[in-house]
């Protein structure tokens, strides 16, 4: 679908950054960028956001490359969007949307599906309009998968009473998640959950110990359902290990309220392998925002060790680093090439025989 990009540098620091993962975000929602423009604003513009005339600018721009949707970096609060498609006569999805739409092309689970409708409605609730008459000839396509334009037309009641079955849903698959969790600690077996930022290369990772073939894509949200699995690990016995959704800066706080049931195998897990991109230039920012999500979510103060993936792209070779006390704290590997796999083992198992006793909450909160 074409779609025209609008970016809001709101003076920034780290705007760059933030565009180019906004721009990853729409490709892999489907969007072909036929039209770029950024406008540069102190404080967002009550009515459009951008101010009356850059969005002059924005709908010739629109008009001369044919865009069919126009796409937002910032969230838009429910006046601005309907304001900025009276005037585009267009579809126009803000990036909590792009990032809503993305999560229900690959949610594949049951309960991920789930999730992401609840999400979706609850975003939806706040945008209700009987002002959506300008795009009826529009079907489908980036910010209508999902509940669809039918879903537009329910009243709030509605919405609330889906919401309802929703949540009762995810609530029954949340204690079968309970009891599942339990019968495997019955099993004395060690639950590790791999956390980190959207395309650190965690399923990667996952596939490379388990032998599993979970998908793995060098794009934002490739995973967004928990996969667990079994492993046997030398000195440690049997590991439970699970891949969980990317973490992404400035990730809604709906979003999170909403795949809390996934997240839950990281709350509860006795170890996070947090995998960290160690070829990105935003590393430190990315290793900040996961540590953000993970306080928020109740597992910041599990014992954590960091695997720094990617070294090949560094050209450097697979190491450990090891805390004062002598816990390993840090291991460099490269999934993709399956270097530095046994370092990743070793820390798990002397982590197993104990090292957790050592593990302190510093540990699991220290930055760079």
């Amino acid at each position: 679908m074409k779609a025209m990009v609008i970016g809001v540098n709101l003076r920034l620091p780290d705007y760059a950054q933030h565009r180019q993962e906004f721009d990853m975000l729409a490709r892999g929602a489907g969007a072909e960028i036929v039209a770029e423009l950024t406008a540069k604003r102190d404080r967002p513009d009550a009515a459009t956001f951008i101010g009356s005339g850059k969005v002059e600018e924005a709908v010739a721009l629109c008009r001369l490359h044919e865009a069919e949707v126009v796409l937002f970096d910032q969230p838009l609060s429910p006046a601005q969007q309907r304001n900025l498609e009276r005037q585009f006569e267009r579809r126009v999805v803000d990036r909590v949307a792009l990032i809503l739409d993305i999560f229900a092309l690959r949610a594949k689970s049951h309960e991920g599906k789930l999730q992401v409708e609840l999400a979706q409605l609850q975003h939806l609730a706040t945008r209700l309009t009987r002002m959506w008459t300008h795009l009826e000839r529009q079907r489908g396509g980036i910010g209508m998968r999902g509940p669809g334009e039918s879903q537009l037309e329910m009243d709030r009641r509605m919405i609330g009473a889906k919401v309802r079955l929703l949540r009762e849903r995810l609530d029954k698959l949340t204690r079968q998640r309970v009891t599942q969790r339990r019968a495997r600690a019955r099993g004395a077996s060690l639950s590790v959950s791999l956390v980190g930022y959207t395309n650190a290369g965690k399923s990667t990772l996952f596939n490379a110990l388990t032998r599993a073939n979970t998908y793995a894509a060098d794009q934002l949200f490739a995973t967004l359902d928990t996969t667990t699995r079994r492993l046997w690990i030398d000195q440690a016995g049997s590991v439970t290990l699970s891949d969980t959704v990317g973490f992404i800066r400035d990730l809604p706080h709906g979003l999170i309220a909403a795949f809390r049931a996934t997240l839950e195998e990281a709350i509860h897990a006795d170890l996070v392998l947090h995998v960290v991109d160690a070829a990105s230039e935003q590393r430190d920012e990315q290793i900040y925002q996961v540590q953000q999500v993970l306080t928020e979510i109740g597992a910041g103060e599990i014992p954590q060790i960091r695997i720094y993936n990617k070294i090949d792209v560094l050209e450097l070779p697979p190491r450990i680093e090891r805390a004062s006390h002598g816990t390993i704290q840090k291991v460099f590997i490269s999934a993709q090439h399956r270097e530095g796999l046994n370092f990743v083992r070793q820390a798990i198992a002397e982590f197993a025989n104990g090292a957790r006793t050592h593990a302190t909450n510093d540990q699991a909160v220290q930055f760079e």
